[in-house]
């Protein structure tokens, strides 16, 4: 039926297979000893020399994934996945993905890994919430969508509420002569109101409005007492005579109506009507002074535009204006809704890229922008239209042929919140350019990472009512968390203000926080990346200084295992101070173990368990 009223508007080897081999003893020897930096280069040259296979790719990623690359990792994972389908490979791969950004892809490799090892907690976790990711980062519209019971057999759409009340038209009136185009009956305004249970009532018709031609949409002023409507031209006998087939051909027109009581009275014509073109679906500004509509008046750029007119405070109009090329096409353009803002437009055209038929855009008026296709689950691959938006109840509307018919659907908002991080110098408060600014969600998956702009900013939309934190990082300066607490929207704003790197720096020693690492494991986490960045930076303020870095455990556990989990993470610490531009030559390390306790204690606390559990950085030159 919307057809009919534009119509009317203008006439996709397991790795125990794979195995390291002659050519990768060098780069596998690296490797074995934590030497990343050196072992990516060996790695590297066997691909350069065209002996690269899944081992050596997985060996790459592995080795960038110590280091804390994630830029690397994610590529040399996309290649190993490519014939090694260990669920774990997957699994790193889905994490490096997701600190660079790339949430689809990630979820792609999570649902492989989730499919290769079902029963593993992280499994099940993905199967449980698989999109923990905001959709609203990506192409999704940001709604959820559900027909309304309001709808019919017949074709119902352009709804708009006020208060309460669902205004919309539709074509369920089956007592009056049905419209030859389509027999179906002719339009009419009708009206369903929404109870305390969340239901709407059963619709019935605004008869005072309604005519035995098309009636609707309507729009209503803020205040209530003014509504603009669309209806056919023959109530004001605006019409053409076809005398070769004895047909008098009417258009659109707009008229307004008062609120008289509880019903709609005084109709009149607004004065730039004409039997020489459309008028229809009329959306009035909350303020009240600009009305937009759909027409194909003259100097229209395709065959029905969007259009704008001042409604003056004495009631009169003024000139209609083209909305130009920023709205308008070569094609349709219809069903304009502007928001409670007075500044965003949604409308629905046929003229713009989309995914089939008609699709609802949104333009923000004010700043010159270009429309955007909102995308499923608004729009569809069939016609989609008539957008509408009350702020008040949280609650829009459109129209859609999706399911055969056009009928209404709710469009409910996903909750969403804009965290906006500033980030700053502590001492001096200026901004900072360039940094790293990564976001978190509770379980300390990377969700994205941006580079703050030259005003210190980087802004992410993420869910409501969860808890995330930002982490902050640049050169020179100490890298921070700062947590973000559960907010319903619209905007957090996040201060991240991060010290310059001031060191304690003993005559033997530089004193840095605690370097943690996870539970049994030795790689380089972010938090530990932050404390090992001033490290780097001491170093390379002082060209000559030589560091030995030295790993020690608390006295739990058995003296060879402590021994050799504190040489890993030793090692593992050299080689990210390596891969940070520090020669070599500079930084070496082991591990003690709990042969150096700082404490020693027989029955000792957390706290002394905590002392003991340390890294030391020992000056062996300046």
């Amino acid at each position: 039926m919307k057809n009919l009223y534009i119509a009317l508007s203008f006439g996709l080897i397991s790795t125990s297979l794979i195995a390291q081999n002659k050519d990768t003893k060098t780069a596998d020897k690296l490797y074995s000893r934590y030497e990343y930096v050196d072992a990516a280069k060996e790695y590297q040259k066997l691909v350069d020399n065209g002996k690269g296979d899944s081992y050596v790719y997985k060996q790459l990623a592995d080795t960038y994934y110590n280091m804390f690359n994630t830029a690397e990792a994610a590529t040399w994972y996309a290649k190993a996945t490519e014939t090694n389908q260990d669920a774990e490979t997957y699994f790193r791969y889905a994490q490096m993905l997701k600190a660079n950004g790339k949430y689809e892809e990630a979820n792609k490799q999570m649902s492989k890994f989730a499919a290769l090892a079902p029963n593993d907690q992280r499994a099940k976790a993905f199967k449980e919430n698989p999109n923990y990711v905001p959709k609203l980062v990506s192409k999704e519209s940001g709604y959820t969508a559900k027909s309304l019971e309001v709808s019919s057999d017949k074709s119902d759409f352009g709804a708009v509420m006020y208060n309460n009340d669902l205004y919309f038209t539709t074509a369920r009136n089956t007592a009056r002569k049905n419209y030859g185009w389509n027999e179906e009956p002719f339009l009419d305004v009708y009206k369903s109101t929404l109870g305390d249970g969340g239901n709407f009532s059963e619709a019935t018709p605004i008869t005072e409005l309604n005519s035995k031609f098309h009636d609707g949409p309507v729009t209503i002023t803020s205040d209530g007492n003014t509504m603009y409507f669309s209806s056919d031209s023959f109530r004001e006998k605006l019409f053409e005579k076809d005398k070769a087939n004895n047909l008098q051909l009417g258009k659109n027109n707009l008229y307004t109506a008062t609120k008289s009581g509880e019903t709609w009275s005084n109709i009149k014509p607004l004065p730039f009507n004409s039997k020489d073109y459309s008028l229809s679906n009329p959306s009035i500004s909350r303020d009240g002074k600009t009305l937009y509509f759909s027409s194909n008046m003259p100097g229209s750029l395709g065959g029905v535009d969007i259009w704008k007119v001042a409604v003056n405070g004495d009631g009169s109009f003024g000139t209609p204006e083209n909305l130009g090329s920023k709205v308008n096409t070569e094609g349709n353009e219809s069903f304009p809704f502007i928001a409670d803002d007075n500044k965003t437009l949604y409308f629905a055209s046929a003229g713009r890229q989309g995914l089939g038929g008609l699709d609802v855009y949104k333009v923000d008026l004010s700043s010159g922008s270009e429309a955007s296709n909102m995308g499923k689950p608004i729009n569809s691959e069939k016609d989609d239209f008539g957008f509408t938006f009350n702020k008040e109840k949280n609650r829009g509307f459109f129209s859609s042929n999706r399911n055969g018919n056009d009928d209404i659907f709710g469009a409910t908002p996903i909750c969403a919140v804009d965290v906006l991080t500033i980030v700053t110098n502590a001492k001096t408060g200026a901004v900072l350019a360039d940094a790293k600014v990564s976001i978190l969600d509770s379980k300390k998956n990377v969700i994205s990472t941006e580079t703050s702009n030259s005003k210190g900013e980087v802004s992410f939309k993420v869910e409501c009512d969860k808890d995330y934190t930002i982490q902050a990082s640049k050169d020179g300066f100490e890298g921070n968390s700062f947590p973000v607490g559960k907010s319903k929207g619209p905007e957090a704003k996040i201060d991240a203000k991060l010290q310059p790197i001031d060191v304690i720096v003993t005559p033997t020693e530089i004193i840095l926080n605690p370097i943690y690492f996870e539970y049994d494991k030795s790689n380089i986490t972010q938090e530990g990346a932050f404390e090992l960045d001033k490290l780097v930076q001491v170093m390379k303020n002082n060209n000559e200084m030589v560091i030995f870095a030295k790993s020690h455990t608390d006295s739990r556990g058995s003296d060879s295992y402590n021994l050799s989990l504190s040489d890993r993470r030793a090692k593992s610490t050299v080689q990210y101070i390596i891969s940070k531009g520090i020669d070599a030559s500079r930084i070496t390390g082991k591990g003690f173990g709990e042969s150096e306790l700082k404490v020693p204690c027989t029955e000792c606390t957390e706290e002394q368990h905590a002392q003991n559990r340390r890294s030391e950085f020992m000056i062996v030159k300046k």
